[in-house]
């Protein structure tokens, strides 16, 4: 008898990894009615964004890219509740967007470490939860695995890869001439604090010892709020799983010295005298390790011609951003940015395995060779993946097919379509509108009023897609008969290539910060998003009912009707400071 118990659980939907991809994953799943479990090994969830690490999340390059959907219900939520740009308020942000979803039930500090075959269905896992000391064993439909070292590949005999493609393999030119075993290293990086006095500091004796000569392409600046030392980077002509511990040791040791060159190198201590460590961190970012293999294989040729996919579920537009392996220790350039089209799209495909019926990923562990991977690992991308997989298997459940059955079996449109209306940007496609919403008759004072209902719910190109009024300005649909209506769906502007942080880092245009400076200000809402409105229901019997929205800070919004209606109206009353109401999309859903 094992002196520490196990205790069961059924699901429909288990996801195993707590980062960006894995919690949209399970909360998308959850919201579309599957029973779901989220298996995280660390005490928070964020993975490579969170607390214990401080990456920014980053995503697709280029005006209107920026990622929708869960990820930036995430974002404008850090906004409204983070204001100062907290990191630990920021995994609160995550944590309460599980916590939230009643079919979700998390585990934190749980480790998956097992799991039992049924033929090709993997059938059940096995974690153990340090806190409390007992394994949980989790049975589940169709698993998910976006822990970003792919540990369900060996359990399961996924197939999948590691290291880098040989340039013949995919004709890809910027692959190296023979395969190998190199990946991207992994980084621990700082967070700086300014002081209005001096700070001193003395190195431990195990630190490297660093000179401008030693970094001439890596010049730290901790008067830039952006530098996190993301190029402090080890491991990747290591295995960065087997050797994980002996990186993070290594980049200790880089990480204090790179501070003890800033603090104490002749040319640098009168410029940094007043900054002291507000941070290092301890566990390593991880960029690359196992990638799985799908029904397909994603390639540079695939980004760079943008990713024309009939099974399009998910799009990147970061630079195919290639580290050297040899990290910190090389002399050449830490990275090269080599060129990506911004959206391309990501096919569903490489999302699920080949060889295992019921397993599904999502993150930096896709189906992808080692060049594409350089572009769709940022994690906004992942999120959408996440996003992605979680719809799509609410969907197989529902249908009781395997992830592969979404393709086989004519899916696709309706995961497409449920993603778009959960404010997922899918390029080259348009968002189908409900008959109610195409067939009311639209009587509204916003200028370009059509644009509401035109399927399109953000700018693309040189069309801006939206209507925009004054404060008080209104939109009415009316029927030809009373109908049922579910809900109203809105999506408001957001400000999609917001500059809501201090002049100072406006071109930085991320969410969270790093160095820390004495006059920090703190961030605010984009002022685009529409704070207050109200919705007027006209009824089957010509009697009102009202429902009013305060302090609203989403882009999505759903309003419930539930009831038959004659006309629905919307009133924009307020913004976060914008003089004008902008908006994408006004829909009566059935």
């Amino acid at each position: 008898m094992s002196l520490f118990p196990a205790i069961y659980h059924r699901v429909e939907f288990c996801v195993v990894g707590g980062g960006l991809s894995g919690l949209c994953a399970a909360v998308a799943a959850a919201r579309h009615g599957r029973k779901t479990a989220l298996l995280q090994e660390r005490p928070m969830l964020g993975g490579n964004t969170s607390s214990e690490i401080r990456m920014w999340v980053c995503g697709a390059h280029g005006k209107n890219n920026r990622e929708t959907g869960l990820v930036e219900e995430l974002m404008l939520e850090n906004y409204w509740r983070n204001p100062y740009k907290n990191y630990s308020i920021w995994d609160s942000v995550m944590l309460e967007m599980a916590k939230k979803e009643p079919n979700l039930e998390v585990y934190l500090n749980c480790t998956c470490m097992d799991g039992e075959m049924d033929e090709d269905r993997l059938a059940r896992i096995t974690g153990w939860q340090m806190t409390t000391q007992q394994y949980h064993v989790f049975e589940a439909g169709i698993f998910a695995d976006c822990s970003g070292d792919s540990i369900l590949a060996p359990i399961t005999g996924a197939l999948y890869r590691m290291g880098r493609e040989g340039y013949e393999e995919y004709g890809e030119d910027i692959a190296p001439t023979q395969a190998d075993s190199h990946t991207m290293g992994m980084s621990c990086m700082i967070q700086a604090r300014e002081y209005p006095e001096e700070r001193t500091f003395i190195a431990p004796t195990w630190a490297r010892k660093f000179t401008k000569e030693d970094l001439p392409h890596r010049h730290p600046n901790l008067e830039s709020d952006g530098d996190n030392f993301w190029y402090l980077e080890l491991g990747g002509m290591q295995d960065t799983i087997r050797d994980t511990e002996e990186i993070r040791d290594e980049l200790l040791r880089v990480a204090y010295g790179i501070w003890d060159f800033l603090k104490n190198d002749p040319e640098n201590q009168e410029r940094n005298k007043c900054f002291d460590i507000d941070w290092i961190g301890i566990l390593p970012g991880k960029r690359e390790s196992r990638r799985y293999v799908g029904d397909y294989v994603m390639t540079q040729s695939d980004v760079r011609a943008g990713g024309h996919f009939d099974d399009l579920v998910a799009y990147g537009g970061w630079s195919m951003d290639d580290h050297h392996p040899g990290g910190i220790d090389v002399k050449e350039p830490p990275t090269i940015y080599h060129p990506a089209p911004s959206p391309y799209g990501i096919p569903y495909r490489c999302l699920y395995s080949q060889n295992v019926k019921n397993l599904m990923f999502a993150g930096r562990n896709i189906s992808v060779s080692h060049v594409a991977m350089s572009s769709t690992r940022v994690m906004a991308t992942c999120a959408l993946l996440g996003q992605a997989v979680g719809t799509a298997a609410a969907i197989a459940l529902r249908e009781g097919i395997t992830p592969r059955g979404i393709y086989e079996k004519g899916f696709v449109p309706e995961l497409q379509q449920t993603l778009m209306e959960d404010d997922c940007y899918l390029p080259y496609h348009r968002r189908a509108l409900s008959p109610l919403t195409r067939e009311a008759r639209l009587e509204s004072n916003l200028q370009d009023a059509e644009n509401l209902r035109n399927g399109y719910d953000r700018p693309i190109g040189d069309a801006d897609n939206g209507a925009r009024g004054p404060k008080g300005s209104f939109v009415t649909y009316t029927l030809d008969t009373p109908q049922w209506v579910e809900a109203v769906r809105l999506v408001l502007d957001s400000d999609l290539n917001r500059e809501t942080l201090p002049e100072r880092e406006m071109k930085l245009n991320r969410g969270m910060r790093h160095n820390i400076r004495l006059c920090w200000e703190k961030s605010h809402m984009p002022t685009t998003v529409v704070k207050d409105l109200d919705v007027m229901w006209t009824l089957e019997d010509g009697s009102q009912e009202m429902q009013s929205l305060r302090g609203n800070h989403q882009r999505l919004v759903w309003i419930p009707c539930r009831q038959k209606v004659a006309a629905v109206t919307i009133r924009l009353l307020d913004t976060w400071g914008s003089e004008e109401c902008h908006l994408f999309a006004v829909d009566l859903m059935e």
